[in-house]
């Protein structure tokens, strides 16, 4: 069975278009689709013709879906399949928008890899470990991976990891120069510099100061030797050397620090 298109009403939204059929309202269509099709008034349509131009219409939407999804910002393969689900998109529309995005270098899990690795290099405070694993949640290859790292220099790496070591060093100024210099390497190592953790930390050159080593010694000592009052004097200086200890103070300095508070007592 034939109808025939007897008017094309373009809506108020703009590129968007209304097609009647033997007289009566029937679908609607984006401009691309009216051009694709070369609908005109006039045309006639068998009912096949009406369910594929309905079919690409459909497609067409989604791909404009995903237009607008990455006006905003750059988009992995996988962020994109992803938004179009949750869009109720079909798998062949999927792919199809996909492909076309593709075609247009719209898409490009290569070029996003190194985009987003320069910006992380020059914005964040992250290492290459770090990134990596960003990189990896979003859906990309790891070919694309080590491309997109091969932009964040050994140079660049070793400058961010010293800035920071240095910010790690006066947030742990007041602990024990052990325990400073461990949990900065752990926080190297956390944001992903682990494999320059070593020479970031020979950059960092990181010296004991007797004197705020001995008022980390001081402070802490006091809390807890306060904290363990409610044993004996020989049970509260072994849980206090012990808690001491743990937190990188040397045996000499604890002894030191347990004599003069034991001479307080007497």
């Amino acid at each position: 069975m034939t109808t025939k298109i007897t008017m094309i009403q373009a809506q108020k939204r703009p590129g968007r278009y209304n097609i009647y059929l033997d007289g009566q309202y029937r679908f609607a269509v984006s401009e691309d689709t009216l051009l694709d099709f070369e609908l005109r008034k006039g045309l006639e349509l068998e009912e096949t013709e009406i369910d594929f131009i309905l079919q690409k219409e459909a497609t067409n939407k989604f791909y404009n879906k995903a237009l607008t999804y990455l006006s905003s910002q750059l988009r992995t393969e996988k962020e994109i399949v992803t938004y179009l689900s949750k869009q109720d998109a079909l798998p062949t529309q999927i792919d199809v928008t996909i492909q076309k995005l593709k075609k247009l270098k719209l898409v490009d899990d290569n070029f996003y890899a190194r985009s987003y690795v320069r910006t992380m290099a020059k914005t964040s405070s992250k290492g290459p470990n770090v990134i990596a694993n960003k990189l990896r949640q979003k859906g990309l290859a790891p070919n694309d991976i080590e491309d997109g790292l091969s932009e964040y220099s050994l140079d660049d790496q070793l400058a961010n990891g010293l800035k920071l070591a240095q910010k790690l060093a006066l947030r742990y100024h007041k602990e024990s120069f052990f325990i400073q210099k461990q949990k900065i390497n752990q926080g190297l190592i956390q944001n992903g510099f682990g494999k320059v953790s070593s020479d970031i930390m020979d950059q960092l050159d990181l010296q004991e100061d007797e004197d705020a080593q001995n008022e980390a010694l001081q402070r802490q000592g006091q809390k807890i030797w306060q904290r363990n009052r409610r044993f004996d004097l020989t049970q509260r200086k072994l849980k206090t050397r012990q808690a001491l200890y743990r937190k990188g103070f040397s045996n000499d300095e604890i002894s030191h620090f347990l004599e003069k508070i034991s001479q307080n007592i007497e």
